[in-house]
């Protein structure tokens, strides 16, 4: 194997794949290592041949395993993992309040170790972020907002370095080499570049409520896009088919109709060009640096064994939570060098600060009367952006919102229906159902005849407020290569509750408009206000970037302030965490850096 790259990308995902495509195609040597498996589509096997997906991704659907860990909250309960995920006991995510309670440890925040990351694996929605999301702090000035007692909401939120016109037509790259399928008429954000979506799917009869409900609330709306071909997509070679299948979100795609990084961009990069190599079943385990360059990228190869290699660019994109662990991780290996570099641990250090996830919820119905075939659907099809409007916050007195989206996919099968029936914890996806003595008989057979075809949810994706006691940390606790895991440390600003509130009853009186015979009072609507577990897998901020060293880890072109050569291009730049669902940006945003390193 070689041993010296032009660029060195840790991470295969939304952040480092964008790169390693164009890099690779202007004729630079690029190596990607990836922590996780490459698992590849029936196509990609000889004739008759499965996929190597399992049908289990994410749906934590193995065997019960017990949780090991001293001194947690959670010691000795069970936990499913599946194939793509780390086993709580060999690596895992150790989360605390702010009150400095007892913490837990949870596979939350870890979105997929696999070639593609969690473009494998999630349910494809891709909105970009609205004009407003790019400047919430000049956009806040003057403003009076509810539910903060302390006046300090917007104390530390910072504008982006740059506008959404600087990443508009990066949105439209994106989409385009991507393969997205939705419609432009009704977005809010306007779109200069054209539109590059593929024409969406119908959409599944049961979503009509959504959108009439919405249209009822003076709501325009549009097809949610979503990362899924709908017709062949000449740049990455593939030939469309029948994706509308209700399984399709949160597992693994067997035909390569998802749109994820690997059969979108890697791939048909290895195919054309000679200069890119893909390392999968590799775990980086440190960096080196001598002055202001990173010399090393040390790993462990598949056999175990240590190894390194040489990056003239080195570019960092494991998820937010992981790529500061890593940085943390090295600056442990060299405190005088990388340490130094980066700042670790000296007084005002923001290595790790402004942890961010997304403010999310919504609401949930049975449809009265009638039952849908919602196998046949994709995620979401109808959404919305009037929630992100001047007077609606101005209304509600809240600094930001978001997007609103129906999801259609939802507990489409029996096995989704159980899996989240009366579940509230990420790590034991089956708790509620199997925790359900009653469901047996004649009651299972009620269950299933009321909620299974019926259940129509509406969600909502919002800006979360930037604190600087939100914050990832090494932890005592070491995983099996003995290192220090992550130590999530986080919890809401009150003025989130606003936000989610608001949105949460916008979700409910959707259903409430949209749905005859259904009343507010017979919809079930939240957030995650309370729990700051739930993430989502929107794993954003711990180094955000900005054009002040003294108030940002990154440069407005994601290189680490003390390092020459070293960038992260994951969701960890972000300084605010936008309204949308965040792929579509961070992969936007990668295209925009591939554009800067191919300057240099």
């Amino acid at each position: 194997m070689d041993d010296t790259y032009d660029v060195v990308i840790i991470g295969s995902g939304a952040g480092g794949a964008p790169i390693a495509h164009d890099l690779a195609r202007k004729g630079r040597k690029v190596l990607v290592i990836e922590k996780g498996p490459l698992l590849r589509t029936q196509d990609e096997r000889h004739p008759g041949s499965l996929s190597d997906f399992k049908r289990d991704e994410m749906f934590n659907a193995g065997a019960e395993r017990i949780i090991t860990v001293p001194g947690m909250r959670n010691t000795g309960d069970s936990f499913y993992a599946s194939h793509i995920e780390p086993d709580l006991n060999d690596e895992p995510h150790i989360f605390s309040d702010l009150d400095g309670g007892k913490p837990r440890v949870t596979v939350e925040g870890y979105t997929a170790q696999v070639v593609g990351g969690g473009t494998q694996l999630y349910g494809a929605v891709s909105l970009r972020f609205a004009e407003r999301d790019f400047r919430l702090k000049s956009a806040n000035q003057g403003r009076r907002l509810e539910d903060n007692p302390d006046g300090d909401a917007m104390r530390h939120v910072r504008d982006w370095p740059f506008g959404y016109d600087v990443m508009e037509p990066y949105y439209a790259k994106a989409e385009s080499l991507l393969g997205l399928n939705g419609t432009v008429s009704g977005q809010a954000k306007p779109f200069p570049s054209g539109d590059c979506y593929q024409k969406p799917l119908a959409p599944n009869p049961i979503s009509e409520f959504a959108r009439v409900g919405m249209h009822a609330l003076g709501f325009e709306t549009y097809r949610t896009p979503l990362a899924v071909i709908t017709e062949d997509h000449e740049p990455s070679g593939r030939k469309a088919g029948f994706p509308a299948v209700g399984y399709f979100n949160r597992y693994g795609d067997p035909m390569g109709y998802k749109s994820n990084t690997w059969v979108a961009l890697l791939r048909p990069a290895l195919r054309s060009c000679n200069t890119l190599e893909v390392r999968p079943n590799c775990n980086v385990t440190h960096l080196s640096a001598d002055g202001r360059q990173v010399t090393r990228v040390h790993y462990r190869d598949a056999a175990g064994e240590r190894r390194s290699v040489v990056g003239r660019t080195v570019v960092v994109a494991c998820s937010a939570i992981e790529s500061v662990r890593l940085l943390m991780l090295s600056a442990e290996e060299d405190k005088g060098g990388f340490g130094r570099a980066v700042r670790y641990r000296e007084d005002g250090s923001l290595l790790g600060r402004f942890f961010l996830t997304h403010a999310f919820g919504g609401a949930e119905v049975a449809v009265p009367g009638q039952r849908f075939d919602k196998s046949v659907s994709l995620d979401s099809d109808f959404a919305t952006d009037a929630c992100a409007a001047e007077p609606f916050l101005d209304e509600n007195r809240i600094w930001a919102a978001g997007a609103i989206y129906n999801n259609t996919s939802d507990q489409s099968l029996p096995v989704t229906l159980a899996r989240t029936d009366g579940s509230t914890d990420g790590d034991t996806f089956w708790a509620g159902f199997a925790g359900d003595s009653g469901k047996r008989g004649d009651a299972i057979v009620k269950w299933l005849e009321n909620d299974f075809g019926t259940r129509l949810s509406v969600s909502f994706m919002a800006n979360q407020i930037p604190r600087l006691e939100n914050r990832i940390e090494l932890h005592p606790v070491r995983d099996k290569w003995n290192r220090p895991c992550a130590h999530i440390i986080k919890d809401w600003h009150p003025h989130d509750g606003r936000v989610m509130a608001v949105m949460a009853t916008v979700c409910r009186d959707i259903l409430a408009r949209g749905i005859p015979r259904v009343e507010p009072a017979d919809i079930g609507h939240g957030s995650v206000y309370g729990n700051a577990v739930r993430i989502a897998n929107h794993i954003l901020g711990g180094m955000r970037f900005g054009d002040d060293p003294e108030d940002s880890v990154l440069d407005p072109n994601c290189r680490v302030w003390g390092l020459d050569n070293l960038y992260v291009t994951d969701g960890s730049f972000m300084p605010t965490s936008g309204g949308a669902n965040p792929t579509l940006t961070i992969q936007a945003n990668a295209f925009r850096v591939a554009d800067h390193l191919a300057t240099l």
